[in-house]
């Protein structure tokens, strides 16, 4: 008879899902100021762009490296006042979870916890360079990695009715 143990069937033959952060460290930072202090002169209504993306590596049986890269560029009189560029890695003991339920862990849950570093880091730099605090709104991982299934899902199935057409 299994048991319910933290959303994971547990019993003699089934594996024990196991997740552990390792670490987590900044693997990459970049700040430029394109326009130097003439950037300083004009007025500040800032115009924020924002980039996200991960990547995944396994660095060893049950061992996962996840890299959230998030850029920011903020322009000002269309003209670029700052650009931010944070990679934010971690390494994760994942075990136990396999397809799918890996993917969502690597793409959700990593990313999830790697998120508030690289806001910090963000914030930190900003202000060190002499710009108003830039604080950026949570994110919702779990949403972006449904939305992405599904675009990936309506790709697949139009890519399936061209060859049908062929």
């Amino acid at each position: 008879m299994a048991e319910e143990q933290n959303g994971a069937a547990v019993n003699g033959d089934a594996q024990q899902v196991q997740f552990a952060m390792q670490r987590i460290y900044l693997k990459d930072l970049s700040f430029e100021t394109p326009m130097g202090a003439e950037i300083f002169k004009k007025q500040w209504k800032p115009e924020v762009s924002q980039e996200l993306n991960t990547k995944t590596a396994k660095i060893d049986e049950d061992l996962y490296e996840v890299a959230l890269t998030l850029t920011i560029t903020v322009k000002v009189e269309g003209e670029t006042a700052f650009l931010v560029e944070v990679q934010q890695a971690g390494l994760f003991g994942i075990k136990g979870l396999e397809g799918q339920q890996l993917a969502q862990a690597l793409n959700t849950a990593c990313p999830t916890i790697l998120f508030p570093y690289a806001r910090e880091v963000v914030d930190n730099v900003v202000t060190k360079g002499s710009f108003p605090a830039l604080m950026l709104p949570p994110i919702n991982f779990d949403a972006l990695f449904a939305a992405a299934l599904q675009q990936a899902q309506q790709q697949a199935a139009e890519q399936g009715g061209e060859k049908a057409d062929a």
